[in-house]
């Protein structure tokens, strides 16, 4: 029996000995860059003449890797290889299955300073940000090995008659496709694959165009911990050239998604309108306009600005729990902005290899959307900090702050996915329970008070899926404080609880009466 798991240590990059396994690490990735990677259908390489061309943010000039790019032809035939595979791997014993992602933990245990290097260079992370992906996949891989009893543990309880036996089992669904974004781009892809793998089912894995290469690595991993060929299949691509196709394709069974609102919904809808077998199942995790509450009583303003800072700029804000709006009392509202805005000022924004406060957005789109943000807020409210922005090198902008916003300006209602920080103003709490939950979002969100009796109607009314208490508004635990959200943001699909893995079955009741004339 496996010991308990307990959370993944993270590395202290203020020791010297870490920081120096770091530098190895990052000189090491250096050393691959500009290869050239596969598609991997069925065990085997392929190849294309179409590459996706993956670059550094912090340096646009530095490739980090040429990935080849699937078209629909290689989509048909990745999913006809999982079919036959699945019929297979279905049979699997569960443990054997586990077992599987207890290895592809060891090896990025293994190879951890090297994938966090990867983290690094290929999406923009800070050692710190990128040390925490990595070491949330490993958990990941860990929490869903061991959720594989709760699919066998999970059967209710049927009244059983003296001359027969009932019984109700859960099943694999089939072949599924896992769309992951760039952002967490071990965590996130990982999370919806290993989950899917290990309760039976075999996958194509459409990584994001931004972050190939980690997937390449990850297929990697899993082939060296024993995947059967033909159960994960790595497919990347556009979703201009291939996304319609395997979202549409008549065999896929279910659609793993995280990302954007628009193209979450998009997708909801071509995998309703394409079914002909059944109704395929479709997990979505979109975007968020989180915001912490700050009440008119609370113990320590310079504590709030802390997390309201680290809630907004850690990873540059490009998280869907990333703190975006800041609901103040008006008695607090004017010393608390002056904090936060002080504190953003103090940031250091560089390549992420220099292990800054902030490295840079993830590409060009980014930029310009973050930056057009930046000037509607100049005219919408009123600019406290930041608002520089520099593409020379790399894609950096500088953590902004906007104040004296209106609750329903685009600045307070749009995603931004960026290190900039709205500040809306309410004159009673009543009123900011009101602004907080004047969105179409529901991800996340954070509250501060020491008023016992705001507390608990907080708890109650503020609605989001993840809200957290005295404390920033990203905090997530697998295991311990799983996460998902409410109304666009997602189909609430609680990664890191064990529900998440029902996600990835379905029910079957059988009967069979021993003898009917008894």
């Amino acid at each position: 029996m496996r010991p308990v798991q307990k959370a993944e240590v993270l590395n202290n990059f203020c020791d010297e000995s870490v920081n120096q396994k770091m530098l190895e690490g990052l000189a090491l990735v250096q050393s691959k860059l500009g290869r050239e990677y596969p598609l991997v259908i069925g065990g085997e390489r392929i190849f294309t003449e179409k590459k996706i061309k993956s670059i550094n943010p912090s340096k646009k000039s530095e490739v980090i890797g040429y990935v080849s790019s699937a078209s629909c032809a290689d989509v048909d035939k990745a999913i006809e290889v999982a079919t036959k595979a699945f019929n297979k791997w279905k049979y699997v014993d569960l443990q054997a299955r586990a077992d599987v992602l207890y290895r592809a933990a060891a090896i990025m245990r293994k190879r951890r300073f090297e994938l966090v290097a990867l983290c690094i260079l290929e999406s923009g992370r800070n050692y710190w940000e990128a040390d925490f992906d990595v070491a949330f996949t490993i958990e990941t891989l860990e929490y869903h090995g061991r959720m594989t009893q709760h699919i066998q543990e999970n059967k209710h309880l049927i009244p059983v008659a003296p001359n027969g036996d009932n019984r109700m089992t859960y099943i694999p669904l089939g072949v599924g496709a896992v769309i992951p974004p760039w952002n967490f781009a071990f965590a996130l892809m990982t999370n919806m694959v290993s989950a899917a793998v290990v309760a039976g089912n075999t996958v194509l894995m459409k990584p994001s165009s931004l972050t190939p290469v980690i997937a390449a690595f990850m297929m990697e991993i899993w082939e060296q911990a024993g995947i059967p060929a033909g159960v994960i299949n790595l497919v990347p691509g556009s979703g201009e050239d291939i996304g319609d196709h395997i979202v549409t394709h008549p065999d896929m069974r279910f659609i793993g998604f995280t990302g954007s609102k628009d193209v979450g919904l998009r997708i909801n809808r071509l995998a309703a309108e394409t079914s002909e077998k059944w109704v395929k199942r479709v997990i979505l995790e979109m975007g968020g306009k989180n915001a912490i509450l700050v009440d008119d009583e609370v113990d320590d303003l310079d504590e709030v600005a802390r997390s309201v800072i680290i809630g907004a700029t850690s990873y540059q804000g490009q998280k869907c729990s990333a703190t975006s709006r800041v609901i103040i009392h008006e008695k607090n509202y004017d010393a608390l902005a002056a904090k936060i805005a002080e504190r953003a000022e103090k940031l250091v924004v560089g390549p992420a290899c220099e292990n800054p406060d902030l490295g840079p957005v993830i590409d060009t789109g980014a930029f310009k959307k973050i930056t057009a943000y930046i000037e509607i807020g100049k005219t919408e409210g009123k600019l406290l900090a930041g608002g520089v922005a520099d593409s020379e090198t790399g894609f950096f902008v500088r953590p902004t702050v906007i104040g004296d916003l209106a609750p329903n300006s685009r600045m307070a209602q749009e995603e931004i996915f960026g290190p900039v920080i709205s500040l809306i103003k309410v004159k009673s709490f009543e009123e900011g329970i009101e602004v907080f939950n004047n969105t179409q979002y529901g991800l996340t969100g954070a509250f501060f008070s020491r008023n016992r009796e705001h507390l608990e109607i907080a708890r109650r009314e503020l609605h989001c899926g993840n809200l957290n208490f005295n404390t920033d508004s990203t905090y997530s635990q697998v295991g311990a404080a799983p996460f998902g959200g409410f109304n666009m943001s997602g189909t609430d699909s609680k990664t890191g609880s064990p529900e998440y893995l029902m996600l990835f079955v379905q029910a079957k009741t059988v009967c069979e009466l021993f003898d009917p004339y008894m």
